[in-house]
């Protein structure tokens, strides 16, 4: 069983999380598919570094099952190794060590035997990157000068052509780099990769067409009317994520004229989750109090026309790599690290305990405000237009 903090995968659902990772599902469906949340899932994916594990088979010409019960009876009734070892058409050596590794004579069991090979099976090999110090020390500093596993991997070939110590493939690199219990890389490394990931993606995963600063039909803050740009009528909002330990996140919204933010849970990063959580979370305000709302090019408002159509609110999407063009809703959000420190788990926060913070921030006088509160300002827009 995979203990994943309190959460334990059966068998069928370790394979099935794997498959679908390798597949390219996201990791906010693949949750849902098993009934756990996204970060349980991405805890389970990251300490195999994205990879997914070897199946475990008996080596071609290892003892069975069958020829170890013939041994624990065999050793049962007196016979020694070289009998034991013609009996079963074995080196004589091949028994004795198995008995030797299992308890000895007097205390070889099948069953146990059998248990203590997958163990064994099962330990980690040791890498060549542990084992040729000369070799890790190039990887590493040709890592540090930005290139990346498959440079490194190819230049090895043609420099050591006939010198199998001195190459390793890109797929060793990278499992040295994610998964840190190898030992052989430093995890500061993985800084240095043009990605930045800190786990190996499904090769089939796609994300054409939902990548930052490529969504499909996006209307540009370019077009956002004036009466929007100026903050003269209440009703026009700004949104992002914040992002904590374990792949969990927090949708923040806040409204441009009074700086009022809502924060509403997320089971996922992924645009179906994050537009259904949005509908929902939006029908507690007045009609008509969100007319607009502003958005970061990030993928999971990918699904954008089903947002306007669901909540009647027109979506507007920032230049790439521009975020001051959401400037309230970027301040809020380094408030809110006073909340979520960097590295919390963000899935442990109900809505009931977001509501909570949300309403002390509403209730904070703030400069930009005269210090007024964004509660008092908000109500009396509303109340004015009302």
């Amino acid at each position: 069983m995979l203990r994943v903090g309190r959460v334990v995968l059966s068998a069928g659902e370790k394979a099935e999380l794997w498959t679908k990772w390798k597949a390219g599902v996201s990791i906010s469906e693949i949750g849902r598919t098993l009934g756990r949340s996204a970060g349980s899932v991405f805890s389970a994916l990251q300490a195999k570094g994205g990879f997914a594990p070897v199946a475990r088979k008996r080596r071609q010409h290892g003892l069975t099952p069958a020829e170890r019960e013939d041994i624990s009876r065999g050793l049962a009734n007196g016979l020694s190794s070289q009998q034991l070892a013609r009996q079963l058409g074995r080196a004589a050596s091949t028994i004795s060590r198995e008995v030797a590794r299992n308890g000895g004579r007097g205390r070889y069991r099948a069953q146990q035997a059998e248990e203590h090979m997958w163990r064994r099976a099962a330990r980690a090999k040791p890498c060549v990157l542990n084992t040729t110090p000369a070799l890790q020390s190039l990887v590493a500093e040709k890592l540090h000068e930005k290139w990346s596993p498959q440079q490194v991997a190819g230049w090895l070939k043609t420099m050591y052509p006939g010198d199998c110590r001195m190459q390793v493939s890109h797929e060793t690199i990278y499992k040295s780099l994610f998964i840190q219990a190898r030992g052989a890389l430093k995890k500061e490394l993985v800084a240095v990769l043009r990605s930045r990931r800190v786990m190996r993606r499904g090769r089939p995963a796609k994300t054409t067409g939902q990548s930052r600063g490529h969504i499909s039909e996006a209307v540009s803050i370019r077009e956002r009317p004036a009466e929007i740009e100026d903050r003269a009528v209440p009703g026009h909002w700004e949104g992002d994520l914040i992002s904590g330990k374990a792949n969990t996140h927090i949708a923040t919204l806040v409204e441009r004229r009074s700086r009022y933010v809502m924060l509403v849970k997320l089971g996922g990063k992924d645009s179906e989750t994050v537009v259904s959580a949005l509908v929902h979370h939006i029908q507690s305000l007045p009609r008509g109090l969100m007319a607009s709302l502003t958005w970061d090019r990030g993928k999971e408002m990918a699904q954008h026309k089903r947002f306007t159509i669901a909540a009647n609110v027109a979506v507007y999407f920032c230049d790439p790599q521009s975020p001051w063009q959401r400037g309230s809703n970027e301040n809020t959000n380094g408030l809110l690290r006073q909340y979520f420190p960097k590295g919390t788990d963000l899935s442990r926060h109900s809505q009931e305990e977001l509501d909570a913070v949300a309403r002390q921030m509403n209730m904070r006088p703030r400069e930009t405000l005269g210090f007024r509160t964004p509660a008092d300002i908000l109500h009396a827009a509303v109340a004015l237009t009302g």
